[in-house]
């Protein structure tokens, strides 16, 4: 392990907290953060062998709309990061940025049909070890598979507050629960999400994830998804994180 390694494949520590990360920050924090004005295209997925077979791959085991998801996570956190995170210089490393793309292509794998009632683990867990897995059968570094099956394990540790996460696991927070239930959006510029989505078309995502996040609970109450529901969570309780998904109101209109 070395610290080049850590610049390589996006393993830098932050803080976990969002709140604490964005506090007082010079170009997110206000009322009125700083919005460069990006479209989709600026941002194409790195041309790599390494993302070529694995774009394939996720795009013959995932639906459309869970592929989609995964594009846009990708356009809409190295948009972030260039905007208001430039002395991570994240952009400018392009082993970090494969690995943060192979990072999106793969964080939702653990729900596609073959996998996800077809183990006991819950679906990032799972999908961690498939995209690990994967990488390395791929001839990818083991240093970038870590960093990826890291951040995939953590991307749904919201209500973590202490501690550190990668900047790979930040970054793939930030944009997966942005498209997810619109959370700071206001951090990157609306022309950005109108060209993304119709680059990447949400085809119904917030209702089609709504049950993904159902099926999952039902099938496997203790699941990791299960964190954000009331505690003793029971099948037949309204999920607290199928409602907000559904009520996502920054996207609704792509939807």
């Amino acid at each position: 392990m070395s610290t080049e390694e850590w610049r390589l494949y996006g393993f830098a520590p932050v803080p976990r907290d969002p709140e604490v990360l964005f506090k007082d920050h010079p170009t997110a924090s206000g009322p009125n953060p700083k919005q460069d004005l990006f479209v989709a295209d600026d941002f194409p997925l790195p041309d790599t062998p390494l993302v070529r077979e694995v774009r394939a791959f996720a795009q013959k085991e995932l639906d459309e709309q869970t592929f989609n998801h995964s594009n846009r996570v990708f356009v809409y956190g190295t948009a972030l990061v260039k905007t208001h995170f430039p002395e991570w210089k994240f952009n400018e490393t392009p082993s970090a940025v494969e690995t943060y793309a192979l990072s999106c292509l793969l964080h939702d794998i653990g729900t596609a049909e073959k996998f996800l009632a077809t183990t006991y683990m819950s679906f990032e867990f799972k999908g961690a070890i498939v995209a690990r897995d994967l990488i390395l059968s791929l001839g990818g570094p083991e240093p970038e598979a870590d960093s990826v099956c890291d951040a995939i394990i953590r991307h749904q540790d919201i209500f973590v507050k202490g501690g550190n996460i990668t900047v790979v696991g930040q970054i793939l927070q930030l944009a997966t629960i942005l498209d997810n239930v619109g959370l700071r959006a206001n951090l990157i510029h609306p022309r950005l999400i109108e060209t993304t989505t119709a680059k990447f078309p949400r085809k119904g995502w917030s209702e089609h994830f709504a049950q993904v996040i159902e099926k999952e609970l039902t099938l496997k109450p203790w699941c990791h998804t299960s964190t954000f529901e009331i505690p003793n969570w029971k099948a037949g309780v309204q999920s607290n994180f199928a409602t907000d998904v559904r009520g996502n109101d920054v996207m609704r209109p792509f939807d």
